[in-house]
């Protein structure tokens, strides 16, 4: 006979409930994600400060120029003084973006709080960038740090899928043209071992970019030497890799400031100095 006796339903019952009055305790929401607040320099002698006002205008001029479909341009930081080049790294702040870039000299990008407006610093190189992407960026994308061995990278044990993503990272590299759409090669949903991962390393080789965009987690790109290839990571605030790929591209597109994004840099720029003036 079956009995007409049933367990209560989970989550009811005595000691299932907070006593009353007591505090109900909630698990932590994600926190750390960066977002633009407007933040206004402290200047003193306005005269003396004048060569960084009007650079900074011209930085906002050209993001609305690029914005409008222009080519990058660039601004030269080496002829102001001390005071004034404080004036700037104050009003620009460190955005979410930075760059290493291989070569000769080496460089690096920090995109300002303004989306598209680059901070790029070398051996004898000090100067702003407005653009989506700082141009040596592109130049330098493939130029290889170590070499791609691509088919001729020697395999051992445990490869399984490796050497047709490979084949396919190959084809998509020759076939790519300048504004064609990415061909991504999703890792993350594709069956493979480590050994995999290793062989992909090592026969594509790594080229002279590699970037860092921080937000809520972090997103991990870089060149392999390969033209047109990235690898492409996102990390959540754990650190934890939750989506790794492969895309053929100029560009990631993660990684460019859009026209939306000049844009707005544009009129936030000019509405800081007004504030400040």
């Amino acid at each position: 006979m079956v009995s007409n006796f049933h367990l209560p339903p989970s989550g009811f019952g005595p000691g299932s409930q907070p006593d009353e009055g007591e505090a109900l305790e909630y698990m932590a929401l994600p926190s750390g994600m960066r977002t633009y607040s407007a933040h206004l320099p402290d200047v003193g002698d306005m005269a003396a400060l004048a060569p960084a006002m009007a650079l900074l205008a011209e930085a906002g001029r050209a993001a609305a120029r690029v914005a409008a479909g222009a080519a990058g341009e660039s601004l030269d930081l080496s002829g102001l003084d001390a005071a004034n080049l404080a004036l700037v790294a104050e009003t620009l702040q460190q955005g979410e973006v930075s760059l290493k870039m291989r070569g000769r000299p080496a460089l690096a990008a920090q995109e300002s709080v303004f989306a598209g407006v680059w901070v790029v610093t070398g051996a004898g190189v000090n100067r702003l960038e407005v653009a989506p992407i700082p141009g040596a960026a592109l130049e330098r994308a493939h130029l290889a740090e170590r070499p791609a061995l691509l088919t001729g990278a020697p395999r051992g044990p445990g490869l399984a899928t490796a050497p047709a993503l490979l084949a396919e990272l190959i084809e998509r590299s020759g076939l790519y043209r300048p504004g064609a759409m990415a061909h991504v090669v999703n890792l993350t949903l594709l069956p493979h071992t480590p050994e995999d991962l290793d062989w992909l390393e090592l026969a594509l080789g790594r080229g002279g970019v590699t970037l860092l965009s921080r937000g809520y987690g972090n997103c991990r790109i870089t060149a392999t030497a390969l033209a047109h290839v990235w690898r492409v990571q996102f990390f959540n605030s754990m650190d934890t890799l939750i989506l790794d790929t492969f895309e053929v591209t100029a560009m990631p597109e993660v990684a460019l400031a859009a026209a939306e994004d000049l844009a707005d840099s544009a009129e936030r720029l000019a509405e800081v100095l007004e504030a400040i003036r």
